[in-house]
């Protein structure tokens, strides 16, 4: 059963590494966070990973932070190499786990890449989407979760 609205964010713990942070990293409480499952192997996260930089940069001054988590499908996607080109290929800067284990997906409840969670500043699970279409409905979710007016930015 996926995760309730509602539930706390669980732990980041259980990373096999972490890129751009030294260790877990530290979440400011009574901020919005997105949560970002990707993979190496998923075309849709590739399609949608400009974009998902771009609502990063975009809210990170509101108050959005933002981790990825690298959660392989299938075990080529565990090669450290292919993740670290992906990473370098998009500009990734955010804090993003390697979760070659799956402890932290399996403690979201996710199976799907790529897949967003949007915790409001309450620490509370807000929204939740995979996929393209379920991507499309991220950036309202975060707007709505930071307080902003419904209408996109131009």
């Amino acid at each position: 059963m996926p995760m309730r609205l509602g539930t706390p964010m669980p732990s980041l713990d259980g990373a096999t590494e972490w890129i751009h942070s030294t260790g877990v990293p530290t979440l400011e409480k009574g901020k919005v966070t997105l949560i970002h499952f990707w993979a190496v192997s998923c075309h849709i996260c590739h399609e949608t990973m400009e974009e998902v930089l771009k609502i990063k940069d975009r809210y990170a001054k509101d108050g959005l932070q933002t981790v990825a988590i690298h959660m392989p499908r299938y075990e080529e996607d565990a090669n450290k190499a292919r993740v670290l080109e992906d990473i370098a290929t998009y500009g990734m800067n955010q804090p993003i786990g390697l979760d070659h284990r799956m402890e932290i997906s399996q403690r979201f409840e996710n199976e799907y890449v790529p897949a967003f969670f949007i915790f409001g500043e309450d620490g509370t699970l807000k929204f939740r989407a995979a996929g393209d279409k379920g991507f499309q409905k991220v950036e309202p979710k975060i707007r709505e979760a930071l307080g902003l007016p419904a209408d996109n930015p131009a």
